[in-house]
């Protein structure tokens, strides 16, 4: 196609996508208008603006260009009425079209986004909302740890109405063998920053060791193997007896390890099981988390 033809073209089904948003428009505003009240009018919101994110959702995922057909279909919605969202995205920059290919990717704007995201977001101050909510429907004792200077180190401890016998405090660094912030610690940092404390933990075993604790190399790699495994790091009665816990991992849009979420509790008291309330819970906060920070599970 000419490229005259090409513009006038892209032009109409502009003027068609502006009229036809506008007529989605009206029709929520209608809709509200038979709500009563304000807050109901906030809650329906535009939906013709939640119809054209399916396109960016299904971009964000998706590490290529894709073609129009192609991204349509993913998004639930003809190729037709995709494309006039498309015009629209590729006027604001969020999304951006290879003139050779036709393949459509996220633009300039949709990155410019992302990183004043990135910019403002706070990791632990978002951790500690999550866990206060956590830690309130499922009432234990909850945690955040940072990597210090001195090694794996709590920044953050909320107490459960039955509060765990831990004698932790803010600002104590564990161990990295003997509790599940330091074996999580000890799986996803590089070994330049843990090898130091870990044989000198090895070799402070020669005087005590915690029960089940790793005693030489080989149990230190078979125990970060089971972390890495798992996702996760667990400890039952490890540092201190009758006391279990869990701390999970929450990486940020690098990959690499922000921080650690940690749970704790009694023996009897607390669900250790893979799997089970805590983990399960735990997990979904962490996964939650990470995503804010920026991480992706796939390469984009």
């Amino acid at each position: 196609m000419p490229p005259t033809a090409r513009s006038s073209s892209i032009r109409k089904d502009a003027e068609s996508a502006e009229t036809l948003d506008s007529a989605d428009d009206d029709a929520v505003d209608q809709q509200d208008g038979d709500h009563d009240g304000g807050e109901e009018k906030l809650r329906s919101g535009i939906q013709s603006i939640e119809v054209g994110f399916r396109l960016l959702d299904v971009l964000t995922h998706e590490p290529r260009a894709m073609m129009l057909r192609d991204l349509a279909q993913r998004a639930g919605m003809s190729p037709a009425k995709a494309h006039r969202y498309l015009v629209s995205f590729q006027r604001l920059g969020v999304v951006a079209q290879d003139p050779l290919t036709g393949r459509y990717e996220l633009g300039g704007f949709a990155l410019q986004l992302g990183l004043a995201r990135l910019a403002r977001v706070d990791g632990v101050k978002l951790a500690r909302i999550a866990l206060a909510e956590l830690r309130e429907r499922l009432d234990m004792t909850v945690g955040i740890a940072v990597w210090g200077n001195q090694g794996p180190t709590v920044v953050h401890w909320m107490e459960s109405s039955y509060p765990a016998k831990a004698s932790l405090k803010l600002g104590d660094v564990m161990p990295m063998l003997s509790s599940a912030t330091g074996l999580l610690f000890a799986a996803y940092l590089p070994r330049s920053k843990t090898a130091a404390k870990i044989e000198r933990e090895l070799a402070e075993t020669q005087r005590w060791a915690a029960a089940n604790s790793p005693r030489t190399p080989d149990d230190v790699e078979r125990a970060l193997e089971d972390v890495r495994a798992h996702g996760a790091a667990r400890v039952e009665g490890m540092l201190l007896p009758t006391i279990h816990a869990f701390c999970m991992p929450v990486f940020d849009s690098n990959g690499d390890l922000a921080l650690g979420l940690i749970a704790l509790g009694h023996e009897g008291a607390f669900d250790i099981a893979w799997g089970g309330e805590v983990d399960t819970a735990l997990r979904e906060c962490a996964q939650k988390l990470s995503y804010e920070l920026g991480y992706s599970p796939t390469p984009r």
